[in-house]
């Protein structure tokens, strides 16, 4: 079983002239229930099935399989999908030894970027860049999954 040790950052300055690639991303959950989601995921033309389990106790760490689909299928799956679509675009910028993802949300997310580090453990170091703002890791609001159903516009901040 693979496992996905991850933290995350809400962003709080300019990310974009450090990546050094992007993309779009549209994905939809066939199940968002809580500890176990399944998510198509359309990007860069090709399409994907993403199978997620419940998160440890302090959201950096849990189960995640994930298989490349024709993009035929991920678009005939998205027809699937509970209510509410994830649209983002992705970028990738180098920090130390890794590479954060930025997630800049559209529609119903818009105002929100996040930022992503895959670890190898939950102990592991790595570099902060600049645009690092507080770390929400475990905040199942900021989980793309529960984005779909309640969006960020509509949080009461």
């Amino acid at each position: 079983m693979s496992q996905e040790i991850e933290r995350k950052f809400l962003v709080v300055g300019e990310y974009k002239t450090q990546a050094f690639a992007q993309s779009r991303i549209i994905q939809g959950y066939i199940s968002s229930a809580r500890g176990r989601t399944v998510r198509v995921r359309i990007r860069d033309g090709k399409g994907y099935l993403t199978i997620k389990g419940a998160s440890n106790a302090s959201g950096t760490s849990r189960y995640e399989w994930e298989k490349e689909i024709p993009l035929e299928e991920a678009e005939e799956l998205m027809k699937l999908c509970e209510p509410g679509i994830i649209d983002k675009t992705r970028y990738l910028v180098r920090s130390g030894a890794h590479v954060f993802e930025v997630d800049e949300f559209y529609g119903e997310n818009e105002g929100l970027t996040v930022a992503e580090v895959e670890l190898g453990s939950e102990e592991e170091a790595f570099v902060k860049p600049d645009f690092i703002g507080v770390e929400v890791t475990g905040d199942i609001r900021y989980y793309n999954s529960q984005l779909m159903k309640n969006p960020y516009t509509t949080w009461l901040r």
